[in-house]
């Protein structure tokens, strides 16, 4: 039996919360559309040049994160690592853009695809980790390489992830363990016949939308100090 490829957002929403992907999944598809400051930041991702060459008072009116002295001083120094390693023109100019890739398992929209070799970029409106890339955007990224191997019929063996208002780009190897990490979050999408457990790691809990739904209990701070 064919079975319906998997969106990436599914996977991503699961790779963090499988629970939470189970209430997402239950939405209006457009209340699951980003808010439109996630695509005003992604659109930095394509004036990478430019944006360098602004003068500091122009950059501080850009959707970045951080003070505009600080983000040139990061950004220009991603160029010059990227571009010593024959990277930075591919990014800045891939021979495709918002592309939307249907694989064996997975679908959705890559942000940018580059050539020679294959492989796709995604870009994250949010904050890079200290080092590497966050697990569920991680697991995305794979299904996004697996996708487009599939369309093309080539072996995919890089992701990318921009990280736009913040001027980092970090890349990562398809390894064993990430793409296991991908298939845990397949699977789990795929078996969402009702709510699963819940997280026992409540900080993810603080920031969700459906936390009351969930009827996850969260401690107060005088809770925790004992006051109540």
């Amino acid at each position: 039996m064919t079975r319906t490829p998997v969106s990436f957002s599914d996977l991503r929403t699961a790779a963090y919360c499988p629970r939470k992907c189970y209430y997402q999944r239950r939405l209006p598809d457009e209340d699951r559309e980003p808010p439109p400051e996630v695509e005003s930041i992604r659109a930095l991702a394509t004036r990478y040049d430019d944006l360098l060459e602004s003068p500091l008072g122009a950059l501080e009116e850009e959707p970045i994160a951080v003070p505009a002295t600080r983000y040139r001083d990061r950004l220009g120094a991603t160029r010059e690592r990227l571009a010593d390693a024959g990277h930075w023109d591919r990014l800045c100019t891939p021979v495709d853009r918002a592309v939307f890739a249907t694989g064996r398992h997975c679908r959705g929209v890559v942000h940018k695809v580059l050539a020679d070799p294959l492989e796709p970029t995604l870009i994250s409106s949010g904050r890079p980790p200290e080092h590497g890339v966050w697990e569920p955007q991680s697991v995305h990224a794979v299904a996004a390489a697996k996708a487009l191997a599939w369309e093309h019929q080539e072996t995919v063996d890089r992701a990318w992830l921009e990280y736009p208002a913040y001027g980092v780009i970090r890349s990562f190897e398809l390894t064993t363990r990430r793409t296991a990490q991908y298939r845990s979050a397949l699977r789990a999408v795929r078996e969402l016949d009702g709510p699963p457990a819940r997280t026992t790691n409540r900080s993810k809990c603080e920031s969700c939308e459906f936390v009351a739904e969930c009827g996850v209990k969260m401690r107060t701070l005088r809770s925790l100090l004992g006051i109540e």
